[in-house]
């Protein structure tokens, strides 16, 4: 019996995270790193960054400064890349905010974060042909919008329920090459998105109480979502939303 067998392996992987420096997108490339893989990170500060770059612990890694949200830098990452094995696009933002404030402003403004960027990534990293034959990518989107639908999540729902509409499409149109693509849903995660001071330490206490295992989620659980969808492990898999929620959606 082969005993190293390891069908959640990234080795010989090439793969793409995007927002790395901070959250989500730190915890999944440094994951990516720990399970063999070969990293390319790329977010918009380059201090948060280049934090994230010396915990991979991987020489061959290679870091790229990029606002997804601009064109130039998005041509510029896509002119860097080499060909991917796998992508996870973390980059992303939220905001509590009624439905009677959210101005047409609002959702311009979240939706280019949220959608349009990741889903410009996406369409031309396949259009470029940067993306292997096989390869697999992972958007976060949220059960937000899809699964739980909180007041003044509005405009960060609609955003995250439209990227994962877009991610089935791609599912279906991208599979003829072979490229998987599924997304994960994650419940609230302890982020540094979540302390900004919109809503109050004593709140987050309190809503916690509402997960059926207790607590909120760690980047660490959610980037272990992503070593699955990456891997070889999750083969026959596409067009999934993978919810990770400790249990809220239920």
């Amino acid at each position: 019996m082969e005993t190293n067998y390891n069908p959640f392996s990234l080795a010989g992987k090439t793969i793409l995270v995007t927002g790395a420096s901070s959250g989500l997108g730190q915890a999944t490339a440094i994951a990516c790193a720990r399970m063999g893989a070969s990293l390319v990170i790329t977010g918009r500060n380059a201090d948060r960054l280049q934090e994230t770059f010396d915990q991979l612990g991987d020489e061959s890694a290679t870091q790229i400064l990029a606002d997804l949200t601009v064109k130039e830098d998005l041509e510029r990452l896509l002119a860097a890349l080499p060909h991917l094995d796998g992508a996870v696009l973390c980059a992303g933002n939220s905001t509590t905010l009624p439905l009677q404030f959210g101005s047409r402003e609002k959702f311009d403004e979240m939706f280019e974060v949220n959608f349009f960027a990741p889903i410009e990534l996406l369409r031309l990293m396949y259009k470029k042909k940067v993306l292997n034959k096989g390869a697999s990518v992972v958007l976060i989107a949220s059960i937000g919008g899809t699964h739980s639908f909180m007041p003044g999540n509005g405009v960060y729902g609609a955003s995250k329920a439209a990227l994962n509409s877009v991610m089935k499409y791609a599912a279906r149109e991208y599979a003829s090459r072979k490229v998987r693509v599924n997304s994960i849903c994650p419940g609230m995660v302890d982020t540094p998105l979540i302390h900004r001071g919109t809503i109050t330490e004593e709140q987050l206490a309190e809503d916690a109480k509402r997960y059926p295992l207790g607590r909120y989620g760690h980047p660490e659980d959610i980037a272990n979502g992503a070593l699955y969808l990456l891997s070889d492990a999750s083969s026959w898999l596409t067009g999934h939303d993978l919810v990770i929620d400790g249990g809220f959606s239920i």
